[in-house]
């Protein structure tokens, strides 16, 4: 400490030269030199308006329910303006603010630390003792640079930390430990996965409808009300994602959607992962605003920030500045200000003030200091920075702690927590039959829209079953066409199954849609599950059926209405099994290259097994034998079409002999010579379906949901240590 005492004494007396406005260095400069304020002389946006501090009270009514309401007193021009929304804003569409006021709810977090084991080089800390509160209706941003430990902060206070992390402190919600259930609050991710095909007012209807009870009568409304509080009217009707030749939604909406989309329920507290994430400042300032009008209806918004404009920065009420998951700083935002100028880092007047803190505590700004070191000028320019970011971290967060804010801080969350306000309640939610009608008919609208991703691979099966069609055409019925017959079916049944993996693009972003609504428990595995296979099956029987049909009469099968009617069943069993395959190497890998080398590799290990290029009976043991042979859904439906065709049928052979279709395949194919053997190899099909999506269930149950839904098991760790 006193090494960092003499840094910061010899930089305060290197910096007392530059105090005046004319003598201030230029804005490329890498430090800024500035004699530091006191606390009669607070830093503010016109660097010169007197203020006092403000303070939070807490006032219990009596007669009704106990709430905690925030009241701020009053402080000066430029923060009663900001407070007050008097200064100037983007224009907002007329509705923009929303009428209905929300219940909102206190927050506060208490000696709050998380610790991941190998998130850091040099300590498994992620947070450290952090504490702080967020009132009703105020906006409380965590501000840092990256890898500061602001996400995992903002995850630990809504109770969304992954299972390896580990956290100790209070977090207290209305003065009670922390209790936000179903509907009391919503969470927008960093990011989060919408659906192109689907209009704004769709979109969000759809989530209403898997949101809310079945009672709830009013799930239009609360769609209007969060389209106008999110200030998407002028969006409302046009595709999230385009369509031909017209543009999607920008960046901007596309967030704004997001967060409407958590809207829906009315929460009582919001929480944002970086609501500015990707966005231009002209769309992050319309944001802010929006948001900003959020808070008026009396919601609680707590978000995440790295970094921000001037004038986005002045909507803020609190900050919370982390770096290495230290807290430097919280409390008021202009008084942040003044904590930097009393540690000695004072903002000029033509910085923006997040620029100015991020550059203090950033330490990447000391290997870019140290490559420019060789670009002095004659002055030396560099020569006036003499306190490292590592020293001026320390500084401020010895500053910190010893300061009125902190001590206020404690105050506010002892007052916060000393009686326990109305506990949030749930508002109920959806049943298991309701979204799974909704995911249906969801699915469906969705294929109706989706060109390239479903009525293009009909085309596809389409074009490949002509050609194969073609090829084989005009075999005939003599014994010489068995074995060419059975070279069709084989061709036919391995080639579309492989050109399924097509569709992978199309199950990955199903896969995202649900793991981005399961995360809010707005969906379950086994809605989702039974909403895509019910979707999916007019869509699989349209391609069975044209394809079956296109290629049977083409080969020249059987002309009975009963074997055409098999054909279409088996192959239609035959897609729904590869569906189911696709499905569970998709959930196991999400991601689009790996699955699809995974599926290719199966599908063609699955052909060589499947008994044409070698008949079962021959095949070497174990392994090709038992278990690839056996799991092999190729063989079943090969097998099945066959006895379709073969089954019952006799060949001449002179004047005298005949032989059975069954003799005729011996040597081409292994089949069996029951009559109902077909039957059996279609009920195969329909457990090896019902098998792989057990599977898939049971990979999102345990794998993908530990990522989703991780909220219930942070519970149960901060109660054990609460």
């Amino acid at each position: 400490m006193e090494e960092i005492q003499s840094q910061s004494d010899h930089y305060r007396s290197s910096s007392s030269s530059a105090s005046s406005p004319a003598s201030r260095v230029p804005a490329f400069n890498f430090f800024y030199l500035r004699k530091p304020g006191s606390l009669g002389q607070p830093i503010s946006f016109e660097d010169s308006p007197e203020w006092e501090d403000t303070d939070a009270d807490v006032r219990v009514e009596e007669g009704g329910g106990d709430s905690i309401n925030a009241a701020t007193t009053s402080v000066s021009p430029s923060l009663s303006k900001l407070n007050s929304g008097s200064l100037p804003s983007p224009h907002l569409p007329e509705g923009a603010a929303v009428a209905r006021k929300i219940a909102g709810a206190s927050v506060a977090w208490k000696d709050l630390t998380v610790t991941i084991e190998g998130k850091r080089k040099y300590s498994d800390n992620v947070v450290k003792g952090s504490n702080g509160y967020a009132l009703p209706g105020t906006m409380t941003v965590i501000m840092g640079p990256a890898k500061s430990g602001k996400s995992t902060l903002l995850r630990a206070i809504a109770g969304r930390l992954p299972p390896a992390a580990k956290m100790y402190g209070e977090i207290f919600v209305n003065g009670a430990r922390m209790h936000m259930p179903y509907g009391s609050y919503g969470f927008v991710d960093l990011e989060t996965t919408l659906i192109g095909s689907l209009t704004v007012r769709e979109y969000l209807y759809y989530s209403a409808v898997l949101q809310l009870p079945r009672f709830f009568s009013q799930k239009n409304s609360v769609v209007e009300e969060a389209i106008h509080a999110m200030s998407l009217g002028d969006f409302a009707n046009k595709l999230i994602g385009g369509h031909c030749f017209m543009k999607g939604l920008p960046s901007g909406e596309r967030r704004r959607v997001a967060i409407a989309r958590e809207l829906v329920m009315r929460p009582h507290i919001l929480f944002i992962d970086e609501p500015l994430y990707h966005l231009d400042s002209v769309s992050a300032l319309l944001m802010m605003v929006t948001l900003k009008k959020l808070t008026s209806t009396g919601c609680t918004l707590i978000f995440t920030l790295n970094q921000s404009s001037t004038e986005v920065f002045g909507l803020f009420d609190r900050i919370c500045l982390l770096s290495n998951g230290n807290t430097l700083f919280f409390g008021e935002t202009l008084a942040c200000l003044q904590h930097f100028s009393n540690a000695g880092f004072p903002c000029p007047i033509m910085q923006s003030p997040s620029d100015h803190f991020l550059r203090a505590i950033n330490t990447d700004f000391d290997r870019i200091i140290a490559m420019c070191k060789n670009w002095q000028d004659d002055n030396g320019d560099f020569s006036a920075v003499n306190m490292d970011t590592a020293v001026a971290i320390c500084t401020l967060e010895a500053t910190y702690k010893s300061s009125a804010d902190a001590a206020a801080v404690q105050t506010m969350i002892l007052r916060l927590t000393e009686k326990e306000g109305p506990l949030l309640k749930s508002k109920g939610k959806a049943s298991n039959a309701t979204r799974i009608a909704v995911l249906t008919w969801r699915s469906l609208l969705i294929m109706s829209r989706e060109f390239k991703y479903y009525w293009l691979r009909l085309i596809l099966y389409m074009l490949l079953t002509l050609c194969i069609g073609t090829i084989f055409s005009g075999l005939g019925h003599s014994l010489s066409s068995v074995v060419t017959r059975v070279a069709a079916i084989f061709v036919f049944v391995s080639f579309t199954s492989l050109l399924s993996i097509a569709g992978v693009p199309v199950l990955m972003k199903e896969i995202k849609i649900y793991a981005s609504e399961e995360s809010n428990q707005h969906s379950g595995a086994l809605a989702f599950l039974f909403g895509q296979l019910l979707s999916s099956i007019p869509f699989l029987f349209l391609i069975s059926i044209s394809s079956s049909l296109v290629f049977y009469f083409l080969i020249g099968l059987r002309d009975e209405f009963s074997l055409l009617m098999y054909f279409v069943l088996n192959f239609f069993m035959c897609l729904l099994v590869n569906e189911g395959l696709m499905l569970a190497v998709v959930s196991l890998w999400k991601n689009i290259f790996q699955s699809v080398l995974t599926l290719v590799t199966i599908h063609v290990v699955l052909m060589l097994a499947a008994g044409y290029f070698r008949i079962r009976s021959k095949l070497p043991g174990p392994v090709w034998t038992h278990p690839l042979s056996d799991i092999a859904f190729h063989t079943y439906s090969i097998q099945g079409l066959l006895e379709n065709e073969y089954l019952g049928v006799n060949f001449a052979i002179g004047q005298v002999r005949s032989i059975s279709g069954f003799q005729a395949l011996h040597s081409a194919y292994d089949i069996s010579p029951r009559s109902n053997a077909k039957w059996e190899n279609v009920l195969v099909l329909f457990l090896m379906a019902v098998g792989y999506r057990i599977l898939v269930f049971v990979l999102l149950h345990f794998y993908a949901r530990k990522n989703v839904s991780l909220h219930r098991l942070f519970r149960g760790k901060h109660n054990s240590t609460a």
